[in-house]
């Protein structure tokens, strides 16, 4: 089960993720059981895996297709003008072009919450949340649209050097924090949250540091 693409492209297309507590120990003892394959067809008993293995068949009562889902067509979906379908799909060769992972520069009264991940879900659902409150409150006004398309095309080029093959993935997680900084200063808020010299330096960001976000705090 060892991965064919570095670290680097595992955290830059947000493919790595946090195991269960014990869960390498339920390896161990046989309880969870790794296989490998491309292909699989069903039998009575369950599973026949084509691999290289000689024990091919796993004995299944249920099986869970855990195979996710592709963001793109369902965004794509969402719109009938096939002038939208077609901004939002971006070309072939692009990921979705949506300025902070929120906006689509030539879409108007759209804001996509969630589609981009991260090592942290969650909070940076609620990160974009506060930003785009503070968008709609006037708090900050968009850019042009020509300066979000340059904005994002940086983006595109950053996830094309790490990501690799996996680019077209929306994904912030390598540059997590560098992120949110970039949510703080439209807001107009300090994105150094940390009350002390030391803290900024030698403490991790959490998201209790973000809490409120406001213009001047």
């Amino acid at each position: 089960m060892v991965p064919t693409h570095s670290f680097l492209q595992d955290m830059s297309s947000c493919k790595a993720f946090l195991l269960p507590d014990n869960f390498y120990g339920k390896v161990e003892e046989g309880s969870i059981v790794l296989k490998r394959t491309q292909c699989f067809s069903f039998c009575k008993q369950g599973l026949i895996l084509e691999s290289e293995e000689d024990d091919n068949l796993v004995k299944a009562d249920l099986v869970i297709f855990a195979t996710g889902y592709k963001g793109q067509e369902k965004l794509k979906n969402m719109f009938s003008s096939k002038r939208f379908q077609n901004y939002i799909m971006g070309s072939p060769n692009s990921i979705v072009p949506l300025y902070r992972h929120i906006i689509h520069p030539r879409i108007p009264n759209l804001a996509i919450i969630g589609y981009s991940g991260s090592i942290t879900n969650l909070h940076t659902s609620e990160m974009r949340c506060q930003w785009l409150s503070h968008f709609l409150d006037q708090t900050f006004k968009l850019p042009s649209i020509k300066e979000m398309e340059k904005e994002i095309q940086k983006w595109e080029d950053y996830m094309k050097t790490y990501a690799g093959k996996e680019y077209k993935r929306a994904c912030i997680a390598a540059l997590h924090i560098w992120y949110n900084d970039q949510l703080c200063k439209d807001i107009g808020c300090n994105n150094r949250r940390k009350k002390s010299f030391y803290d900024e330096w030698f403490k991790p960001y959490i998201p209790s540091d973000y809490v409120g976000l406001s213009p001047n705090n």
